[in-house]
């Protein structure tokens, strides 16, 4: 397990993902004029070693989090990062929802019972807290509909929400100085509300977005950077397996 920072370019900076208890890739972009982080990890914990690893490398921590979407590993560090979070408008009408959510092991069963959550998070939730009652969910300070950018010093982010085979409030974040695209967990199955499988016809978007930009790389949310053509192999080759 690989916990320390790793510099991908000159403005980018990532902390690799972490298996067992499901915790994602945390980006971080840094302009002249200031730094955003993607992602806001799984728990303090999480968020915590990130912010050691940034201050080890004598970086500045990010004045804004931009989430890729409402899964927990993506969101439950929210309430410990620094500066201001910025979220889509259909991640926060999840985070509204799951904000509501207790966090007793009763209250877990119920929800899978009920289909609200899934076994693997609960497993990693439980595996991440030994105290559940650490678990505070909150929404962003800033929603954004449609698209947005920031002006971070001789670096332009885009953000911008779309549909992916994952979840259908992904936000993408574009860094063109850099040919850069974050995806979160875009290129995965849809384990919420397409039974842990992909449906074609939104492979079939995501990958035709994919083969139209200009990107260069594409960050992932558990896998690190990728290029554009091992993503758009790998998309192809998924595509493929579905049937009609």
């Amino acid at each position: 397990m690989n916990t320390k920072l790793i510099n991908f370019s000159k403005c980018i900076w990532y902390l690799p993902s972490e298996e067992r208890t499901d915790r994602p890739c945390l980006y971080y972009v840094k302009g002249d004029r200031f730094s955003i982080a993607i992602d806001a990890g799984n728990s303090k914990a999480h968020v915590d070693l990130f912010y050691e690893e940034l201050n080890k490398n004598n970086l500045p921590l990010p004045e804004f989090t931009i989430i890729t979407h409402w899964h927990w590993d993506h969101t439950f560090g929210m309430v410990y990062t620094n500066g201001k979070t910025v979220t889509g408008e259909k991640t926060h009408k999840h985070l509204i929802n799951v904000s509501q959510w207790e966090w007793t092991s009763e209250a877990m069963k119920k929800r899978l019972e009920k289909g609200e959550d899934i076994y693997f998070c609960d497993t990693c939730i439980k595996e991440e807290y030994q105290n559940l009652s650490d678990i505070t969910v909150v929404t962003g300070d800033i929603v954004v509909k449609g698209e947005m950018s920031f002006f971070l010093g001789g670096l332009t982010c885009r953000l911008f929400e779309m549909d992916s085979p994952h979840c259908r409030d992904s936000v993408f974040i574009e860094v063109k100085e850099e040919k850069v695209i974050f995806l979160g967990d875009a290129d995965g199955e849809d384990y919420y509300d397409n039974n842990g499988t992909y449906d074609k016809e939104r492979v079939r978007t995501f990958l035709n977005y994919l083969k139209s930009t200009k990107a260069a790389y594409f960050m992932l949310g558990h896998d690190g950077p990728t290029t554009y053509n091992n993503e758009i192999e790998y998309m192809e080759q998924e595509l493929s397996k579905i049937k009609e």
